[in-house]
């Protein structure tokens, strides 16, 4: 399946159209921002990493039933996906306070959830994607009630499969954000990446950071920990 036309650049990642309309190729660059793009850097290797990752996960979500918009990994940095029109919504779940959340609420980090939470945010960089509950949403047209529902009750059940799955790498997965997508004939299917860019993945033993957090908050060694949260998953998948 060869590129055609460059249909979207993103802060991460460029869409290209295919010879199929229902599919597109989404191409991974080291490209890093943080704080909706008022920071700026490259994080070497990442585009490789958070490809691999995002795909090896989404695989291993197909099959415990969470439909999603993948298809086949190409290259080291290309992946051929279904086309979707995404939901203008970004899902956060988060299962220990930490980043805006601890920030939002005065309230230090670490502090473990007795159940998990979830926000929704507007997906609307100019905005600064603000918070909104479900009647904001039906409101602003953005989903319906049941693909609010629908939405909900997948970001638990993925939270529930990744949280095991890191837990076996000896990783804690602190909280994650989640996109969804809409195929053609409306069945809702997890769409974007699932990787150190969109997740906050701490060391279950020492609590080290091995996510963007590194690169936000300049602590260093942010290539190191890509590659190292890479190797856990390559160990255990």
């Amino acid at each position: 399946m060869n590129k055609g036309e460059l249909l979207y650049e993103g802060k991460a990642k460029k869409v290209y159209k295919t010879d199929d309309p229902d599919l597109l190729i989404v191409s991974y660059k080291d490209d890093a921002t943080a704080f909706n793009g008022l920071k700026r850097g490259t994080i070497q290797g990442k585009g490789v990493i958070n490809n691999r990752m995002s795909n090896l996960l989404m695989k291993r979500l197909g099959e415990k039933g969470i439909p999603t918009h993948l298809v086949e990994e190409l290259s080291e940095r290309d992946t051929l996906v279904k086309r979707v029109s995404i939901v203008p919504l970004e899902v956060i779940v988060r299962n220990i306070s930490a980043g805006s959340f601890s920030k939002r609420y005065g309230v230090e980090e670490g502090i473990v959830f007795d159940s998990p939470t979830i926000e929704i945010s507007y997906k609307n960089d100019e905005l600064g994607d603000p918070l909104l509950n479900r009647y904001h949403a039906l409101a602003l047209k953005l989903a319906s009630e049941e693909e609010l529902q629908t939405i909900k009750e997948y970001s638990f059940r993925i939270n529930d499969e990744l949280k095991s799955f890191w837990s076996g790498c000896g990783v804690t997965l602190v909280d994650f954000k989640l996109e969804f997508g809409r195929l053609p004939d409306g069945t809702i299917v997890l769409a974007d990446e699932i990787s150190p860019d969109t997740c906050r993945l701490w060391d279950s033993a020492t609590g080290k950071k091995l996510d963007k957090d590194r690169f936000r908050r300049d602590l260093g060694g942010v290539e190191d920990a890509y590659q190292e949260i890479m190797q856990r998953l390559r160990d255990n998948i």
